[in-house]
């Protein structure tokens, strides 16, 4: 997704890049003016999406409300069109697991599917792991618990 917009302030004070459209995903990488950016979609003021751009990273490339900027974003981390077909079958099953799923950052994606595919030798267990980690998006749980 590329966006050509002009950075603004929020009621909060908030420097954020607003956007047209809503990107279909929660959390984005990509870059702003070509310097690297990794964000969360937010609604800002209760009345659009936007990206805020915190102090820091804006002090890093000089940037503040009413700059022009060029935004190149693309989703973050392994989305579920990429999923093998197995567990892509089960959190079609559930939209209250894809829902969850698609809310979670890359991070815990990545440990849900190292945590199934730490199963290669053993499909019984795989099954039973995809199970477990359904049910465990369908409750909210963004990371499955140690032990």
């Amino acid at each position: 997704m590329r966006v050509t917009a002009v950075l603004a302030r929020s009621g909060r004070g908030r420097v954020y890049l607003p956007l047209r459209r809503d990107p279909g995903v929660k959390h984005v990488t990509g870059t702003i003016n070509d310097m690297p950016y990794r964000g969360e979609v937010e609604t800002i003021d209760g009345n659009g999406l936007g990206l805020v751009l915190g102090p820091a990273w804006r002090r890093d490339c000089g940037l503040d409300a009413g700059d022009r900027v060029v935004a190149v974003l693309s989703p973050e981390g392994p989305q579920r069109g990429s999923l093998a077909a197995d567990f892509e079958v089960a959190l079609s099953s559930s939209p209250a697991a894809a829902a969850c799923w698609d809310g979670l950052a890359q991070f815990y994606r990545k440990a849900y599917l190292r945590y199934i595919d730490a199963t290669t030798r053993s499909p019984d267990l795989r099954v039973a792991r995809i199970a477990e980690v359904v049910a465990l998006l369908e409750a909210g749980v963004k990371e499955r618990p140690k032990g």
